[in-house]
């Protein structure tokens, strides 16, 4: 059983914090299963935007949520543009912004299997 995506958030936002950085939602989705998207912003001004996994990723179901990373090193008006139609498709989505210098293991991240 997963945990409700507003305690996933919530958590991530508390151990942001926690070390240091900054973390906000920038918008708010279903409590129970939101789909939850990660903005990560860098001191150099670029940004990473991580997206759930698919679940091609993984051969049994994952207890945690896992992320893959959309984009990297992109500019800002990039991660708006993309996370502007995520909302579109998928109003329930949860967005969080945090700004760290490294994502250590706040969240999981899968690589693609052809990788």
């Amino acid at each position: 059983m997963r945990l409700k995506s507003d305690i996933v958030v919530s958590a991530l936002v508390r151990r942001v914090f926690t070390l240091g950085g900054y973390a906000a939602v920038l918008h708010k989705g279903a409590e129970e299963a939101g789909a939850i998207f990660i903005r990560q912003r860098s001191r150099l001004g670029t940004e990473t935007l991580y997206a759930p996994a698919p679940q091609s990723f993984f051969e049994e179901p994952s207890p945690n949520r896992l992320f893959e990373i959309r984009m990297e090193g992109v500019e800002s008006h990039m991660v708006d543009e993309a996370i502007a139609r995520e909302i579109r498709f998928d109003p329930d989505c949860w967005v969080v912004e945090i700004e760290v210098d490294e994502r250590g293991d706040l969240f999981d991240v899968v690589v693609g299997k052809d990788d």
